[in-house]
């Protein structure tokens, strides 16, 4: 696999080796000690998550408080979405900044999120399939969010808001100077 950083600390854009041949292919899509080698880490994912959506969904920017906080490692199967992360630990030197990487089943590359970052994704073609894994388990109560067109982000999300599906309690985020930290 190949591990790169990106410009946020602790954020890595993941591309597994893929051996492809007349059949098709086959790739290690998470092997813990590799992982944890490459990155330097010691994550144990609990929770494997899978959703399907239609192109324009945008879901997030969500993320969840205190001892449930998530790191993430989340990939696209099916498809292709945009992948947005935006940086709340308040003592970094990014907080507020936000990437976004393209995931889709061609490149076949992977994001890993520590935790301490909001996390959404819009999708680019109908049918798409997204897979995370998370270090911790979800937690309603402990589950907040940040509109996705916080004007202080400034995030790029490619579409217009009326290409957008969104649910209506994403639609209630508030805005990134007056979320949860």
């Amino acid at each position: 696999m190949i591990i790169k950083e990106t410009k946020i600390e602790g954020c890595f854009i993941i591309e597994p080796q893929v051996f492809e041949d007349k059949r098709g292919y086959f790739l290690e899509s998470y092997n813990q000690a590799a992982f944890n080698r490459a990155l330097e880490l010691d994550i144990k994912f609990v929770q494997d998550n899978e959703s399907q959506s239609s192109k324009g969904v945008l879901r997030g920017l969500h993320y969840q408080l205190g001892k449930y906080a998530q790191a993430k490692l989340v990939r696209v199967i099916k498809g292709r979405v945009l992948d947005v992360v935006v940086d709340l630990r308040p003592n970094s030197s990014t907080f507020g900044e936000h990437i976004s990487v393209e995931l889709s089943e061609e490149n076949k590359t992977q994001f890993f999120v520590p935790r301490g970052f909001a996390h959404g994704f819009l999708v680019l073609e109908d049918d798409t399939i997204f897979s995370y894994k998370c270090d911790n388990f979800y937690n309603k109560a402990s589950e907040v969010g940040i509109i996705y067109n916080d004007e202080d982000l400034a995030i790029d999300w490619k579409y217009s808001k009326q290409e957008l599906t969104i649910s209506e309690k994403d639609l209630i985020l508030p805005n990134f100077k007056n979320a949860q930290l």
